[in-house]
C-alpha cells in the first residue's frame, strides 16, 4: 500500500499544471454555488411551475440522491475509463441538464434534469480531485493544490447565497441554473489540452452488480437520515437506514469476493486512510450542520434578508481561504496530526462563542464564532483529504477521491438529522406560546420556528410579534445547546485526530530523510 509518509518526492508541477488547476477550481466553485442557490430559487420556481410540496422535495432532494448513490461508481469507473474522459463527459452532462433545468417548464422536467446534475456532479469531484494527484506530484505542492481545491468547494457554500440573491432580484429564476454553464464550457475547450489523462491498465470490468448494491445501500441510508432531519424520529426512516446498511454489508463482502472491486475494501486497512476519513465524516457532521442554523438564525431570529445574511457569512469565507492555504504550509513543519488537532481546538473556540448568542445579539457575535469555526477547519479539510488521497496507490486515486467525498456528504446528512433532532427537541421543550393565538398558529409555532414565522404572517402585527419573540427565544436556545455539544464532540474528534495520525511526519519532510540516505554512501565515498 502506498503511503504519503514514504513516498519519493515527485517532480515539481509548473505552470502548466497551476493553470490546470485553475480549470479544475472554477467549476468545482461554481458547482458548490449552484447546489446551494437553489434554496432561495425554490420559492419563485415553485410558483412558476406550479410545483406541489412533494414535488418540491424532490426538485430539492433528487440532486443531492443522485449525487450520493453515484460518487462511488464514478471514481472508479473514472479509474477504469480515464478520469479526464470521465470529467468532460460529466461537465457536458453538467452543462445540458443545467440549461434544461433553467428553461423546464414543469416540475417532472425539472426534477427529471435535476437528476442527471446530480450523476453528472458525482463524476466532477472525484474526477477533479484524483487528476489533482496527477498533476502535482511533488507532495508540498500537492498540499496547497488541494487547499485551492478544498477552498472553493467550501466557499460556494457561503458565496451562493449572495451570489443567489443578486441574480433573483435582476433575473428569472433559471438564472441561477446557468452559472456553472460557462465554467463546464471553459473545461471542455481547456480540459483535452492542460489535464493528463490517467487510467488503470490493469483495472478488470466494471461489476454491475456491485453498482446497484452500492447505490441500494447508499440511497435508503441518505434518505433515511434526511427524513430524520426533516421529519423526526420514525419507524420508517430508521427502517430505511437499517435496510441500507445490511445491504451494505452484503456490498463489503462481494468486494472482498471479486478480482476487480467496484471499492477495494483494502484501503481502509491504511492506519492514515481510515484515521483521516473518520476525522472528516465526524468534522463534517459537526461543524457543517451548524451552518444550517446559524443562517436560519441570521434570518429568522434577527431578522436580515438572505443577502444581508450572506454578508455577515462573508468573514467566514475569509477565515477559510486563509485556513486552507496557511495549513499545507504549517504542514511542512509541523505534523499534520497536530495541525489538524490544533485546527479543531480553534473551531472549539469558535462553537463556545456561538453558545453565547442570545435572541438580542448583534449579528457581529454569531459571525465571530462561524468565522473562528472555519478558520480551524482548513487543516481537516485540507490536510485529511491529502492523507485520504495519498493513502492510496495511483491507481486507486479516484476510488479514495470518491471514498471522501461520500464520507463528507454522510456527514453532513447525518449531522443534519442528528443535530436538527437536538435543536428541535430543545425548541419545543422551552417555547412559550402566549395565550390567544389561534390553535392552528399555535401548532405550527411548537413544530419549528419557520412555522412560527409563517403563522405570525397570518395573524395581525402585534400579536404576530407576541407570538415570533418567544419563537426566537427558543430558537436561540436549540442553537445554544447544539453548539455546546458540537464543541464536546469536536474536541474529541480533535484529541482522537491527534493520536491516530502522530505517526504522519510533516510533508515532505521523508522524502527529505530518504534522499540523505541515498546521498550519505556517496558523501562517505568523497570523505
Amino acid at each position: 500500500m502506498h503511503d504519503t509518509t514514504s513516498a519519493v518526492a515527485g517532480p515539481r508541477a509548473g505552470r502548466r499544471e497551476w493553470i490546470g488547476l485553475a480549470v479544475l477550481a472554477l467549476p468545482t466553485l461554481l458547482v458548490s454555488i449552484d447546489v446551494y442557490v437553489m434554496l432561495l430559487a425554490l420559492p419563485y420556481l415553485s410558483t412558476d411551475l406550479g410545483a406541489g410540496g412533494t414535488q418540491q422535495l424532490w426538485i430539492i432532494d433528487i440532486y443531492g440522491f443522485m449525487l450520493s448513490g453515484f460518487l462511488v461508481t464514478m471514481g472508479t469507473l473514472g479509474d477504469r475509463i480515464g478520469r479526464r474522459r470521465l470529467l468532460l463527459i460529466g461537465a457536458s452532462a453538467f452543462a445540458v441538464a443545467s440549461v434544461v433545468s433553467a428553461y423546464s417548464r414543469s416540475p417532472e422536467m425539472l426534477i427529471a434534469a435535476r437528476g442527471v446534475l446530480g450523476v453528472a456532479g458525482a463524476t466532477l469531484a472525484p474526477s477533479t480531485l484524483s487528476l489533482i494527484t496527477t498533476l502535482f506530484r511533488d507532495a508540498r505542492q500537492r498540499g496547497t493544490a488541494i487547499g485551492i481545491w478544498a477552498m472553493c468547494f467550501s466557499a460556494g457554500a457561503i458565496i451562493g447565497p449572495l451570489v443567489g440573491g443578486a441574480m433573483l432580484e435582476h433575473f428569472w429564476w433559471g438564472s441561477v441554473f446557468l452559472l456553472g454553464v460557462p465554467a463546464m464550457v471553459l473545461l471542455l475547450v481547456l480540459g483535452p489540452v492542460l489535464l493528463p489523462e490517467y487510467r488503470d491498465a490493469g483495472a478488470g470490468r466494471l461489476d454491475l452488480a456491485s453498482v446497484a448494491l452500492s447505490m441500494a445501500a447508499i440511497l435508503p441510508i441518505i434518505y433515511g437520515l434526511k427524513e430524520l432531519a426533516k421529519s423526526g424520529w420514525s419507524a420508517g426512516a430508521l427502517s430505511a437506514i437499517v435496510v441500507g446498511l445490511a445491504l451494505g454489508v452484503v456490498f463489503v463482502r462481494r468486494q472482498r469476493a471479486l478480482a476487480s472491486p467496484l471499492l477495494d475494501v483494502r484501503l481502509f486497512a491504511h492506519r492514515s486512510f481510515s484515521a483521516a476519513l473518520v476525522s472528516i465524516l465526524f468534522g463534517t457532521l459537526l461543524m457543517g450542520a451548524i451552518m444550517m442554523f446559524i443562517t436560519q438564525h441570521f434570518e429568522l431570529v434577527q431578522g436580515l434578508s438572505p443577502l444581508q445574511a450572506g454578508v455577515w457569512m462573508l468573514p467566514a469565507v475569509a477565515a477559510n481561504t486563509v485556513s486552507f492555504m496557511v495549513s499545507p504550509m504549517l504542514a511542512r513543519r509541523f505534523r499534520p496530526a497536530y495541525c489538524i488537532g490544533g485546527g479543531l481546538a480553534i473551531s472549539v473556540a469558535g462553537l463556545v462563542v456561538i453558545t453565547q448568542v442570545q435572541t438580542a445579539s448583534a449579528p457581529g457575535l454569531l459571525a465571530s464564532g462561524f468565522a473562528l469555526i472555519f478558520l480551524g477547519a482548513g487543516p481537516l479539510v485540507t490536510l485529511g483529504t491529502g492523507l485520504v488521497i495519498g493513502s492510496a496507490p495511483q491507481e486507486k486515486a479516484g476510488s479514495a477521491a470518491a471514498i471522501n467525498e461520500t464520507s463528507g456528504q454522510f456527514g453532513f446528512a447525518l449531522g443534519i438529522a442528528a443535530l436538527g433532532s437536538i435543536g428541535a427537541a430543545v425548541y419545543r421543550a422551552t417555547i412559550a406560546v402566549p395565550d390567544g393565538v389561534p390553535a392552528a398558529a399555535a401548532r405550527a409555532a411548537r413544530e419549528s420556528i419557520t412555522g412560527a414565522a409563517s403563522a405570525a404572517a397570518g395573524l395581525p402585527a402585534q400579536a404576530g410579534e407576541a407570538l415570533l419573540a418567544p419563537a426566537r427565544d427558543a430558537y436561540t436556545s436549540g442553537l445554544n445547546v447544539v453548539a455546546a455539544v458540537s464543541a464536546v464532540l469536536l474536541a474529541a474528534v480533535a484529541v482522537l485526530a491527534a493520536t491516530l495520525l502522530r505517526h504522519v511526519p510533516p510533508t515532505g519532510r521523508a522524502e527529505q530523510d530518504e534522499q540523505a540516505a541515498a546521498d550519505e554512501p556517496a558523501l562517505q565515498t568523497a570523505g
